[in-house]
């Protein structure tokens, strides 16, 4: 049986800010946040995690209850980093409140939200005495803003070899552009990063046939790369886009031809592509354009494929909490960049819902405590429809 106790999610949220947690520093944020949890009577696992080339990282699973289903909410309390402090008006790690918003490093993106839903947790549990019958769990990372290899993948890991299953989870990051109810993510677009090099040979510019310039092939190979779109967008996705993102020669002198051109490109992309077919793509646009005479080398880096999970009782949950608790019915999008649930979708039904995400990552981070409240209303319309 649960402990009895009300969680101020504002408290809670001050509490994990003042945690300078910038990843992959816990700084004791974890252990705030299982202290919160074990006094509700959750099981907690600490889960570090080490990996080559990479810093440690410690992470969190926590579950109350034996039984199916295994509702689990998903985030992270790790932070990026602050910046120049002294652009900050309010400290990045005192979570001040002035003027009815919280400050503070990770207010949005998203502390205030593992708050939110600890706090509607303690209420529902509280509310369901020895009736409860099911599970509710907390998978919670300390690196979704660094590589993400020591905390969600691994721990998802481990509950496969613990025998540990979840059926439906909720992530807390900031969904909403403008104002809470606008927008639950139901999946999310993919992305690769591409590095394209065109080699070439240095010579000097007056004697171009004793040279092999590769700027301009390379101009030519974006212009391939970018010219046509991959697609026209889906119900629930936007068009696919590639955008080239830095063009380098590296060549400080003004009378010499580079030896070697290289691009960067990113592409967000929708469930009409996978990265493999995007790569054979993109190898078939290159060739259509280089020569045989033309040696150039391309590598892929893969963040995440593109997935969806299709409306339905998660999503159709969701929906009833945020228009009970707000009057508005959200959208289901699948806009934004990438997040844990790109790992969690091969395990369970994955939605996204939290507060705005105006300010993530940006100088004077904050939250309206309103909202915050507000948020851990809904959670607790969530848990409770999700169970009824």
């Amino acid at each position: 049986m649960a402990a009895t106790q009300n969680i101020d999610p504002v408290e809670l949220s001050q509490a994990l800010i003042k945690c300078a947690s910038v990843t992959p520093v816990d700084a004791g944020a974890l252990d705030v946040l299982q202290g919160a949890l074990k006094a509700l009577g959750f099981v907690c696992t600490r889960l570090p995690f080490s990996g080559s080339g990479t810093a440690d990282v410690d992470n969190l699973y926590a579950r109350f209850g034996t039984d199916g289903p295994n509702l689990c909410f998903a985030g992270h309390t790790d932070v990026m980093p602050v910046g120049d402090e002294g652009l900050w008006t309010h400290p990045p790690f005192g979570a001040e409140i002035s003027d009815g918003i919280l400050y503070g490093r990770g207010a949005a993106d998203m502390k205030c939200a593992i708050a939110a839903f600890v706090s509607a947790t303690a209420r529902y549990l509280g509310e369901q005495g020895d009736g409860f019958q099911g599970s509710i769990s907390f998978l919670i990372t300390g690196d979704e803003e660094g590589p993400a290899i020591n905390g969600t993948p691994k721990v998802l890991g481990w509950m496969n070899e613990q025998g540990e299953s979840i059926d439906a989870c909720i992530i807390g990051e900031p969904t909403n552009p403008d104002h809470l109810g606008q927008e639950i993510k139901i999946g999310r677009r993919g992305s690769m990063n591409g590095y394209l090099t065109v080699h070439g040979t240095q010579g000097h510019v007056a004697y171009p046939h004793n040279a092999d310039n590769p700027v301009p092939k390379l101009i030519n190979l974006l212009n391939a790369l970018s010219a046509d779109v991959l697609d026209d967008g889906t119900d629930y996705f936007q068009p696919s886009n590639l955008e080239i993102t830095t063009i380098d020669v590296g060549n400080p002198a003004t009378n010499v031809i580079a030896a070697t051109a290289r691009a960067q490109f990113n592409i967000r992309f929708n469930d009409l592509h996978t990265s493999q077919s995007l790569t054979a793509l993109l190898g078939e646009r290159l060739s259509a354009v280089a020569g045989s005479d033309t040696k150039i080398d391309l590598d892929i880096e893969v963040s995440g494929e593109a997935f969806m999970t299709p409306p339905g009782k998660l999503s159709d949950t969701m929906l009833g909490a945020v228009e009970k608790v707000t009057g508005a019915k959200p959208e289901l999008t699948t806009s934004g960049g990438t997040s844990d649930a790109r790992f969690i979708k091969d395990h369970a039904a994955v939605a996204e819902f939290g507060l705005m995400n105006a300010t993530a990552h940006k100088v004077d981070e904050n939250a309206r405590v309103e909202d915050i409240r507000t948020l851990s209303d809904i959670y607790f319309e969530m848990i409770s429809g999700y169970f009824s």
